[in-house]
């Protein structure tokens, strides 16, 4: 019988459907892959188990008997124990808090001194204890760690939790060979023990070293459910995507350096490093759209922030037209022809509380240097811009959170527009908005590239990124590791370059 059953469960966010319909059987002493393309469901789904989302319909089963899981405490009283991409570790409190933390308060409360502590840690470090490295020890802040420490430190946090169900969501990512060999130990003896694991990870080699079986989720829908043993990495590919290899795709198109045909180079990226960037180089010509494409997290972003200047790059080489980036800040960006739009619009759009017109007008002034203008002036040029992507408002003077986020997404393009750059930096710039909206984004960003513009596009979503790059580089670990042109921009080709790269 199945420790855990899921029979068409589904989850709808407003007009974005989720999850269709995801069904997943997990039996005791098994490593259950699950695997799927950017966007798919396979985090939803997880994220339903583990208690952090509440399904729309469906049936979980638990040993045989039909259950809810409203919370993630709830979750943990069933005996599941999630680690999450995103690490969930407080960063001023010491390695031994963190991984107690799951265990106080279940039999004396939550006081419990450093012995104890110890003591109910030790057996979940020891495995560990070859490949933890200088400076980790049981009293250190987590927030001094490396990122490698830090992982394993929320690794031996979910195992502390002595759960009968672990869901690992790419838990090797920051981790180096050692002790990813030390961590498949581990699952091993968990397996040999009864436990039953759920494995999300975009290391081929480490599915089919360790996976018993998986299951495919494909736009939101369970696909198909085999054992790893009887299948291939293309067949996967194959089940992931709904498409066939081309003949195009057998050559090894590996490239250390991409180099842009057709217009004058706008911008020329040379032996870039910094946080998440591993030595990358590009040119982008004017006129081109060139996509940023791979797994989630695998620099795409950190590049786009490290040209801008949000993050410092290390070394390397940024020009753009014919002249080197004369700084490393936003400011220093904007003055040299540089824009940057992201899709964490709180976080790096909106400015909160401001009118409409405040926050389209700020990078028209610093790159014009205005310190006094007619606000009527500003308002006109202002207007032409928003309704060059046919923003609806009521009035300038409208707060910025009186629209909606499609419509707040378009000001932050159109504060660009009044003065054009010569580079646009794409950072998911259409996640969370509506069809309609992102229909007409896209529609400028053509017309402007059109007008000589050169732009760098991340999405997260595939079709979005095939359909309108001219050609797509496919990073993994902070480096670009394939070029798609042409009949290769396929979703089969993104993710085979990608998976064969990890």
């Amino acid at each position: 019988m199945p420790r855990l059953s899921l029979e068409g469960v589904s989850k709808r966010y407003g007009a974005t459907v989720a999850l269709r319909r995801g069904d997943l059987d997990l039996v005791p002493g098994e490593v259950h892959v699950l695997m799927g393309s950017n966007g798919s469901g396979k985090s939803t789904l997880s994220k339903i188990i583990a208690g952090s989302v509440n399904p729309d319909g469906g049936l979980i089963k638990y040993d045989g008997s039909a259950v809810t899981i409203p919370s993630p405490q709830a979750a943990r009283d069933l005996g599941i124990a999630v680690f999450y991409q995103e690490l969930s570790l407080a960063a001023h409190r010491s390695v031994v808090e963190n991984i107690c933390l799951s265990r106080l308060g279940k039999s004396r409360g939550v006081f419990r001194n450093r012995a104890e502590m110890a003591a109910m840690a030790e057996p979940f470090i020891a495995p560990f204890q070859s490949v933890l490295g200088d400076g980790f020890g049981l009293d250190v802040p987590v927030g001094r760690l490396r990122a490698d420490q830090r992982q394993l430190v929320e690794i031996i946090k979910t195992l502390a939790a002595d759960p009968d169900i672990l869901i690992f969501d790419e838990p090797t990512s920051a981790l180096d060979r050692a002790q990813v060999d030390c961590f498949m130990a581990v699952l091993r003896e968990l397996k040999a023990n009864g436990k039953s694991i759920i494995f999300i990870s975009h290391r081929m080699d480490e599915i089919f070293e360790i996976g018993d079986r998986v299951t495919i989720i494909r736009d939101g829908e369970t696909v198909s459910t085999s054992a790893l043993a009887d299948t291939t990495m293309e067949a996967i590919l194959r089940t992931m995507t709904g498409e066939e290899a081309s003949a195009a795709a057998t050559a090894d198109t590996a490239v250390a350096r991409v180099q842009s045909k057709g217009g004058p180079a706008k911008l020329k990226v040379a032996n870039l490093v910094a946080p998440g960037v591993d030595n990358v180089s590009f040119d982008l010509a004017a006129g081109e759209i060139v996509g940023f494409g791979g797994l989630h997290g695998q620099g795409q972003s950190a590049v786009l922030r490290a040209i801008f200047g949000v993050s410092q790059f290390r070394s390397g080489d940024i020009e753009v037209g014919t002249a080197k980036l004369r700084g490393k800040s936003p400011r220093a960006a904007i003055h040299d022809g540089l824009a940057y739009v992201s899709g964490d619009r709180a976080r790096d759009g909106v400015i909160e509380g401001r009118s409409i017109l405040e926050n389209t007008v700020p990078i028209y002034a610093l790159r014009k240097r205005l310190f006094i203008t007619s606000p009527r002036t500003l308002g006109e040029k202002a207007k032409a811009a928003l309704e060059k992507l046919q923003t609806k408002y009521q009035s300038l003077a409208h707060p910025i959170n009186s629209l909606s986020g499609g419509n707040q997404q378009k000001v932050i393009v159109s504060r660009w527009l009044m003065a054009p750059p010569q580079v646009m930096l794409l950072d998911d710039p259409s996640k969370g908005i509506d069809i309609a909206s992102k229909t007409e984004l896209f529609r400028v960003l053509r017309e402007l590239a059109s007008e000589g513009m050169a732009i760098l596009l991340y999405s997260s979503e595939d079709a979005e990124l095939l359909e309108h790059s001219d050609r797509v580089l496919v990073f993994n670990n902070g480096r670009i590791v394939r070029e798609l042109r042409g009949d290769e921009r396929t979703r089969y080709h993104l993710y085979q370059a990608a998976y064969e790269a990890a």
